[in-house]
């Protein structure tokens, strides 16, 4: 049910903390996190992106002329992308694009729970319930899957088969809902949790957009993307949803503030 497109994980001697990204479409891991993803890489943090779905019902398709072409031609961007990101390992899944929130939640849970005992990150960021500024139903249920992954990666009644096979269960540290303090114009408003950590990405802002550029399939949203880019600034918003070790909430400008090496 799987499919990988990226680069190899970054080998080293010393062991990395690591982030997990997860997402719906390609090109989404550049337009939400492609600043924080940078961020983190450039402090030697291993960085990871699952991604669900291969994009095959995009409304811009380029030159492409069936979803099988548009599939191929998607991985290719998103595989460039994720390397202008500095990602160690990118991997897009063959779940249905535009079809997500209509599939059994444990078809899609399971393989992210394998991923997540495999990786082993002590943080994961992706989509809160409202689906982002876009409100795109991939997105939410991006979040839903990954909220239920976060959770369930840790507890042996879940998935018990993964374990049989070498895979141990594994409790990540630290769950993000990326956010924003602004709304698109024209369209309904959305729920937006408030951000709860702001990480500052002034050096990476056009390493970001020049990420998403690797997306020539979706050039038509060019134009839309750097205005939602001027609109953060420099700077991405995530909210705090849950964590491993109790702790109360407060305002954060690192994800991995209070992480420990495990």
């Amino acid at each position: 049910m799987q499919n990988s497109a990226g680069v190899k994980p970054a080998e080293s001697s010393k062991k990395m903390l690591k982030l997990l990204c997860v997402t719906a479409h390609p090109d989404d891991e550049a337009g939400s996190f492609g600043g924080t993803l940078l961020l983190y890489r450039a402090k030697n943090v291993e960085t990871h992106v699952i991604c669900l779905t291969p994009g095959q019902a995009a409304t811009h398709r380029g030159n492409t002329t069936s979803d099988e072409e548009l599939v191929s031609v998607r991985r290719t961007e998103f595989a460039r992308s994720c390397k202008a990101l500095g990602v160690s390992h990118g991997e897009v899944l063959d779940f249905p694009d535009g079809s997500l929130e209509i599939l059994p939640p444990s078809s899609v849970a399971s393989v992210l729970v394998q991923r997540v005992r495999e990786i082993r990150p002590q943080v994961i960021i992706t989509y809160g319930g409202e689906g982002a500024v876009t409100a795109h139903p991939d997105h939410t249920m991006a979040g839903v899957f990954a909220t239920l992954a976060f959770h369930w990666a840790g507890r042996t009644n879940r998935f018990p088969e993964q374990l049989s096979n070498g895979l141990a269960p594994y409790r990540p540290q630290k769950l993000y809902y990326s956010t924003a303090d602004f709304f698109l114009p024209d369209r309904q408003p959305v729920l937006l949790a408030p951000p709860t950590a702001v990480i500052e990405i002034g050096d990476y802002v056009q390493d970001k957009v020049r990420a998403f550029q690797q997306h020539a399939s979706q050039a038509p949203l060019f134009d839309l993307f750097e205005r939602n880019v001027a609109r953060r600034g420099t700077k991405e918003m995530f909210h705090l949803v849950a964590t491993r070790d109790v702790q109360q909430m407060k305002f954060e400008t690192d994800l991995f503030e209070g992480v420990v090496d495990d």
